[in-house]
């Protein structure tokens, strides 16, 4: 794997297939197929959370090839409705607020 410039390589990656590439990780198409942004956002929220500052570019290579596999892993396990990455789906698990008012006696009212 060439790790020279791999962030400036991975920004200007266009695809999902292309992280995979670029980083050298293996992955079965149907579940990229069906989860990819996901698993791309995942990496992200993962690689938000590395001290990537002063790291040489192979370390960094690793690093988010290691992000890679653990948010791929994630969503071989489980579906992107499960892992609720994107705001609509947290919101759609969210409790909603009781849209009816309580019920008030008219006898009750002055």
């Amino acid at each position: 794997m060439t790790t020279d410039g791999i962030l400036a390589r991975l920004n200007k990656a266009s695809a999902a297939e292309d992280f995979f590439s670029l980083l050298g990780v293996e992955y079965d198409a149907k579940i990229v197929d069906v989860a990819r942004l996901h698993i791309l956002r995942r990496m992200g929220q993962y690689l938000a959370g590395e001290e990537l500052t002063g790291a040489s570019d192979p370390e960094i290579a690793a690093r988010c090839k290691a992000t890679l596999e653990r948010a791929y892993a994630d969503f071989v396990t489980s579906t992107p409705i499960e892992q609720r990455v994107f705001k609509v789906l947290k919101d759609a698990a969210a409790p909603q607020a009781n849209k009816h008012p309580a019920l008030v006696q008219l006898d009750l009212l002055e």
